[in-house]
Formats: C-alpha cells, sequence, structure tokens
C-alpha cells in the first residue's frame, strides 16, 4: 500500500517510562506492516538543550523499530525549530506532504491541520475527550475524520453528545509480529502497569470525582486474600506514596516501582512477557462512563498469550467477559476469574491470543481505518 502516513504522536513528554510509546508505536508497526511510510511527528517546546536531549532520547527508542530516521519535529510555539534541536529530522513541511495525517494530539491548531490533504483524529480517551470538548478544555480542531477507541461513544443513547461530530468506533491495536506469544516463567505473577495517584478530577454532572488508578483500585485491596494467584503491580510511586506501597504489600499485593522494571519500550514488553497474566481495575470515568474501553496495554498481554482480568468498562459488541479476557464487576467475581484462567491456563493463553488475532490486529485495523480515512 504506497501511503504516506504522518502519525503524529505526543510521547515526548513521556520518556521516562516504556509503555505510553506503545499506544502509537502499535499504530506505527501495523502500518508499515501494510506497505505506509510513516513520517513520526512531535511537538516540542522549551529550552533547547533539554528538547536536544529528550529528541535524542526519542531518536534512540525509534531506531528499534526502524522509524529514526523518519522523526519530524515542530515547535508548539510556532516558531521554527532551533536548528541544533532540528538536527537529523525532517520539518512540519515534509510531515504535510504525506497522504494522511493520522493525529492522536488533541491540541494540534487548525492551521496545522488544515495543512494536510487529509486528516484524522483518533481519541484515546473516551468520553473524556468528548467533556473536555464540552467544558472548553480542548479547542479540537476539524478534521475530516473522527476515530474514537471507547464503542459507546457517539452511538444511540450515549449521554455526551460533541457538537455535530460524527465518531467512528475504531479498536485500539497491538502490532502482532511484535508481539508474539511468550511462556510464563514458573512462580509469575498476575500484573499490571500503571500511575497510581493523578490530578485529574471529572466533573459528572453535580458529582465531582477523583479519576485515577488508585480510586479504582480501592474497592478491590483485599483481592489477594480472595484468590491463590499471586498478584503484583508496577507503580509509578511518587514520594508520598509510601504508605499506600506499604499497605497494599501488606494486603498481599506484591509492589513494584514501574520505574524500575518498565523505563523503556523494551523493558515494559519483557515485564509484560514475564508475567503470567494480566488484573487490572479501569479508571473511575471508564466504568461510570462506560464506554467499553480496553486499554492497549490489555491488548499487548492478550497478544503474548496472556489472559487478562480486567474491570468491566461496559456493554461491548465483541468483547467477551470470560474466556481469554475476564471482565469482572465486584471483588468475587474478580477472585472467580483469576481462579478459572489460572486452572485453564493453556486454553486461556490460547484464546487470549486468538482475541488479539481476530479483533486488535494492527494490520486489520491500521487497514480499516485508512480504507475509511482516505475515501
Amino acid at each position: 500500500m504506497s501511503v504516506c502516513v504522518c502519525l503524529f504522536a505526543n510521547t515526548i513528554s513521556y520518556l521516562e517510562g516504556g509503555g505510553h510509546f506503545w499506544v502509537y508505536l502499535n499504530w506505527a508497526l501495523g502500518l508499515r506492516a501494510l506497505g505506509c511510510r510513516i513520517i513520526w511527528t512531535e511537538g516540542v517546546g522549551g529550552p533547547a538543550p533539554e528538547v536536544c536531549a529528550a529528541v535524542a532520547k526519542l531518536k534512540e527508542r525509534l531506531a528499534r523499530y526502524g522509524l529514526a530516521e523518519d522523526l519530524a519535529l515542530w515547535s508548539w510555539d510556532g516558531e521554527r525549530v532551533p536548528p541544533e534541536v532540528a538536527a537529523g529530522c525532517h520539518d512540519l513541511g515534509t510531515a504535510t506532504e504525506a497522504d494522511l495525517l493520522l493525529n492522536f494530539e488533541y491540541f494540534l491548531p487548525a492551521a496545522v491541520v488544515g495543512q494536510f490533504r487529509r486528516s484524522a483524529l483518533v481519541d484515546i480517551d473516551p468520553w473524556l475527550l468528548q467533556l473536555w470538548i464540552k467544558e472548553g478544555r480542548v479547542d479540537l480542531a476539524r478534521h475530516d475524520v473522527y476515530f474514537t477507541t471507547g464503542e459507546t461513544v457517539g452511538q444511540p443513547g450515549s449521554k455526551l453528545a460533541d457538537g455535530g461530530r460524527r465518531w467512528d468506533y475504531v479498536p485500539p491495536c497491538v502490532a502482532l509480529d511484535w508481539w508474539p506469544p511468550c511462556l510464563a516463567p514458573e512462580g509469575s505473577a498476575f500484573t499490571t502497569l500503571s500511575h497510581w495517584h493523578a490530578k485529574e478530577w471529572v466533573q459528572d454532572g453535580d458529582e465531582e470525582y477523583v479519576n485515577d488508578k488508585r480510586s479504582g483500585f480501592l474497592p478491590f485491596l483485599d483481592l489477594p486474600a480472595r484468590t491463590r494467584q499471586p498478584l503484583e503491580l508496577a507503580l509509578c510511586l511518587g514520594d508520598g506514596d509510601a504508605d499506600d506501597a506499604l499497605d497494599l504489600r501488606r494486603r498481599g499485593w506484591r509492589v513494584r516501582e514501574s520505574w524500575e522494571v518498565a523505563s523503556t519500550p523494551w523493558d515494559y514488553q519483557r515485564y509484560i512477557q514475564g508475567s503470567r497474566g494480566e488484573f487490572s481495575c479501569a479508571k473511575p470515568s471508564a466504568v461510570r462512563m462506560q464506554n467499553a474501553w480496553v486499554s492497549d496495554r490489555t491488548l499487548c498481554y492478550l497478544a503474548s498469550g496472556k489472559p487478562a482480568v480486567v474491570q468491566y468498562t461496559g456493554p461491548s459488541r465483541f468483547l467477551p467477559d470470560a474466556g481469554g479476557l475476564f471482565r469482572f464487576r465486584t471483588p468475587e467475581a474478580a477472585a472467580r476469574h483469576l481462579e478459572t484462567a489460572a486452572a485453564d491456563y493453556e486454553r486461556q493463553s490460547r484464546l487470549a491470543r486468538g482475541l488479539a488475532e481476530e479483533y486488535f490486529d494492527a494490520r486489520k485495523v491500521a487497514a480499516w481505518l485508512l480504507e475509511r480515512a482516505l475515501a
């Protein structure tokens, strides 16, 4: 497929961890597998020495996947990217020659989006993005098409409209060639990787709530006492989280610092591949908004042949509640699903990989998106 895609990513501020990088990398690898040329584009800003160091680190990561020579930079202040920062990178002019802008950056100005012949936005924060737009926190530029990773966004009966935009559902994806099935080592745990605290509040009608993983896990903190399966959390813990970490360990959780096990994309991958499966709760917004969201991280577990036990986020047209992927509503159901996955592990591993192949294969998903975006 002779198509050039400018993938506008948002990783330059998240280079201390490896997981966020895979959100965009799976798309890039899937598109490249279709024969597309990828121009990986990032917005930069700040003191030149700091930006130079960040760009060098980003290029090091992209080089592992054969993408370092196609990095383009754009300056958030609208000025020319300083020569010392731009060395070895393309500019926005090169990026705008692409057949399609595949945009994951919600704050990209209309003046930039308008330079591309076709543009598609991908919403990876379903319902939250629509809420931010409604509240005026995001002034979303006009795009030719809008995709969302939330099944219920824009569907009949959905509770939040968005200025007449049509949102087409596209599942998140995983590059299967880069995520092969891996045997779980003896004694490995059901794991997940996550931030813990966040300064994110959501106003839902008259109710305001904290929207972080800590809040999502609170009703399930005693889960280790309900199951024989080892449970491990790789968390981004701050200076004020020592008491939480101690409490989690007292309750039977294994706790690790995420920066120690997943500081790079390949370390992140190694950690997932060394796990028995995934256990994770969702942020409160996903549960309350019933967006049928599934994490890109969960897809990496599934592709690796790791059954995933994750919190129910709403009715889905295709996500199973049990079988490779288990979706729980209560601590009792979570414990039951963990035991089921462990007792029938080889079969559940095959089902997990099968789900990734059928619904989340980056080649299939990217081909479907291109067909609609370029129509």
